[in-house]
């Protein structure tokens, strides 16, 4: 039996060569499939019975190292692929999809040997449990798209739930690239630069450039070198891709909800509004009203009825996706502008995150470029140089945005599109972002001020509102995951009225529950907290009051950074760190230009 597997293992490994043209090729066998290693195919070991599916496995994964190696240049790969690890994946599997499909077009064995390897491949995935869209491993989704597209196979049984699950999302956005990649599958450049359009289009971060075009530039120069990592093509002038995202939220995420909202609720029932009975009000799941705050007379007549709420509970996904490309009919022509904004910011954080390195010292790692002296004059030493630390923090940033009625219309279109493309940006810097909203649920108050007549209208209640804090997206939570969310302020009704001093709070504490090292909290609003109900019960500067002491609280004891932009109105009377602008067109320069200083300053 020994015999008869290692005569299979010779077998393949000359197939092998011969179809890789190529005689260093070889085939070793292992307990499972694993990736080729240098120009060594390992494939999974049919045992001493030589089990036929085993056996058509092994040599699926041999056929597949011997057509990369004859139609893939690992250079090329390397120089066109992104640093983001998850559009990598995407991109590795694409490139893959294209060798394999060369081969499989053209010889009826080898796409039969491919077919077994892909149904193997599969079978150990994570698309065949995935429940949700979340769960789909997104590289493996494409792949079997891109696979279907160039050689005309269907992908495997297995893969069909989960595929269904992700094919409509990835389908509606880059379905002409995927259409595209079968007319340049014989020009790895081409495939490359079309691979990279379809991840943008899918919001994978691609705007670096691999590192290693970078280090071309070392050749020699004694000078500390700096690699931007950044692009400034197609991306610069690309805005979001068309509305209508179709993947939904998955259990796991409304699980992490609820453990949050029964944390916050007891830390609502030991802080209850002084004089009242702790059970009447006892604050509302999911809501933290003074888990770190100020000193203050300020207080609310009740939080019962206060809600924090993800912006997906708010509307129903048709309802997300068709307010999405409401929104982004708003923009028009504001995405270019705004894009490449962002570009240049995104120029700047990567900037300062680049690797630099000190030269000419006795020990360290190898200095490559200058051993040519070393050939040239034996008598000089080696030399070597060491990484410098960078001195980018790990950061999080969070962007709270005034949902109040005076910002219907294109004030909160702009705001929103800005928020989302600047969470886009920030993202593929590796730098969070959190984005959040604050109206309340009713006008001239709700239901708490329904409580406080039906109490007799006692004197001083406090604040007669029902607070709605809305999630647009977490920090932890991808891009694409969230995007749709930001057409929720789109929603006629959700704009209602503003208490900026316990939205503030929120967003602060928050961030201050992060681990980043470095905290930054952006608020857009257009202008001082308004609450009718709240001002005739209590006087009218009872919320500018409370918001001028949370504001001088953060900014004098806090770690946070806080700043400010106001949409025609002067927030700097309010804020140290603000720009009032009067135009909402302007905001996009002003977030970038405020958050570039900060990045460059901190």
């Amino acid at each position: 039996m020994a015999d008869r597997l290692d005569l299979l293992r010779r077998a393949l490994a000359g197939a092998t060569r011969a179809l890789a043209a190529d005689a260093d090729a070889d085939v070793v066998f292992t307990s499972e499939i694993t990736p080729p290693s240098g120009k060594t195919a390992r494939v999974p070991s049919p045992g001493p019975g030589l089990e036929p599916r085993m056996v058509a496995e092994a040599r699926g994964a041999a056929d597949s190292l011997a057509l990369r190696l004859r139609f893939h240049d690992d250079g090329l790969h390397n120089r066109q692929a992104p640093l983001d690890s998850e559009a990598r994946a995407v991109f590795d599997a694409l490139e893959t999809a294209r060798v394999e499909a060369l081969g499989a077009r053209a010889m009826g064995g080898v796409r039969a040997n491919l077919s077994n390897l892909a149904e193997a491949r599969v079978r150990g995935d994570s698309i065949t449990r995935a429940r949700t869209v979340e769960e789909v491993p997104l590289a493996t989704a494409v792949g079997l798209l891109a696979r279907e597209r160039l050689s005309g196979e269907a992908p495997p049984m297995a893969a069909l739930e989960g595929l269904k699950l992700i094919s409509p999302w990835i389908e509606e956005r880059a379905a002409d690239e995927l259409d595209a990649l079968a007319l340049t599958i014989d020009d790895q450049a081409a495939f490359a630069t079309l691979s990279r359009r379809l991840l943008e289009d899918l919001d994978l971060a691609v705007g670096e450039q691999h590192v290693e075009q970078s280090d071309s530039d070392d050749d020699g120069s004694d000078e500390d070198q700096q690699g931007s990592g950044e692009d400034d093509g197609e991306d610069g002038d690309k805005g979001p891709p068309a509305a209508g995202d179709v993947d939904a939220r998955g259990e796991d995420s409304d699980e992490e909800n609820s453990d949050q909202r029964s944390d916050d609720g007891e830390a609502g029932e030991q802080e209850g509004t002084p004089g009242e009975d702790p059970t009447s009000n006892q604050a509302a799941p999911g809501w933290r009203n003074w888990d770190l705050a100020p000193v203050s007379n300020y207080k609310a007549y009740t939080n019962r009825f206060d809600e924090i709420i993800e912006a997906q509970e708010l509307c129903d996904e048709d309802e997300l996706a068709r307010l999405r490309a409401y929104l982004d009919q708003q923009m028009g022509g504001l995405h270019n502008v705004v894009t490449r904004l962002a570009n240049r910011l995104q120029r700047r954080l990567l900037a300062q995150q680049a690797r630099s390195w000190d030269f000419d010292q006795e020990e360290g790692m190898l200095d490559a470029a200058r051993l040519a002296r070393v050939i040239v004059n034996p008598a000089q030493s080696l030399s070597y140089k060491i990484e410098r630390e960078t001195e980018f923090k790990d950061t999080i940033v969070t962007v709270l945005i005034d949902n109040s009625g005076s910002m219907r219309g294109r004030p909160i279109a702009i705001a929103a599109i800005c928020a989302d493309i600047l969470a886009r940006t920030l993202e593929r810097c590796g730098v969070g972002t959190e984005i959040l909203g604050f109206t309340t649920r009713g006008w001239k108050g709700g239901q708490s001020r329904e409580a406080w007549l039906a109490d007799g209208r006692p004197g001083n209640p406090g604040r007669l509102n029902d607070l709605r804090h809305v999630i647009y997206k977490r920090a932890d939570e991808p891009y694409r995951h969230a995007r749709r969310h930001l057409g929720l302020m789109m929603r006629e009704g959700l704009l209602k009225e503003n208490i900026d001093g316990e939205a503030l709070l929120w967003a602060h504490n928050r961030l201050m529950s992060r681990p980043e090292e470095r905290r930054i909290l952006m608020v857009i609003s257009d202008g001082a907290p308004v609450d009718d109900s709240t001002a005739s019960a209590n006087g009218g500067n009872y919320l500018e009051n409370h918001l001028r002491q949370v504001i001088e609280w953060i900014e004098t004891r806090s770690t946070v950074e806080l700043i400010a932009i106001g949409i025609g109105h002067d927030v700097t009377r309010y804020y140290r760190r603000a720009v009032t602008i009067m135009d909402a067109e302007q905001l996009a320069g002003a977030m970038v230009d405020q958050l570039a200083k900060l990045f460059e300053t901190g």
